[in-house]
């Protein structure tokens, strides 16, 4: 648990970036801006956090969890730019990208760029990327 500290005590218009937490027992405050746009976890931890923290219970994925990568910027790995190019954008929302471009936390950027987790690509058998779908759009069924 961390006790935030800063203009207000809420993130304000310049978003995490002049804010503080400290950790419960630590000495010193961490900036939060610091924080902005990454797990911290390793993806071993994240393996370990699924068995035993969220859900826990030992559960284990039964389907391939692939590592962490980038998937905008000079650094997305070549599956997600070869996705966003053969969908330049959701389907189901095809005119936005960020409501707040201060969450834009990659260069260079791109129209077609994956502006949150939990979109969606859905691709044919064959291999050929059929749709993308927005955050907003269901987990399972996916809309036609």
């Amino acid at each position: 648990a961390m006790a935030a500290t800063g203009a207000g005590g809420r993130a304000g218009a310049a978003g995490l970036g002049g804010m503080s937490a400290r950790p419960l027992g630590a000495a010193e405050p961490l900036p939060l801006g610091s924080l902005q746009g990454k797990e911290n976890a390793t993806n071993e931890e994240i393996l370990l956090s699924l068995e035993h923290v969220r859900p826990g219970k030992g559960y284990k994925p039964n389907f391939i969890m692939f590592e962490k990568c980038e998937v905008n910027g000079g650094n997305a790995h070549p599956l997600f730019t070869f996705l966003k190019e053969a969908l330049p954008f959701p389907h189901d929302d095809p005119s936005s990208l960020m409501t707040n471009p201060q969450y834009i936390i990659w260069s260079p950027v791109c129209r077609n760029d994956i502006s949150w987790n939990f979109e969606k690509f859905l691709i044919g058998p064959d291999g050929v990327p059929f749709k993308r779908y927005s955050r907003g759009a269901p987990q399972c069924p996916l809309p036609a």
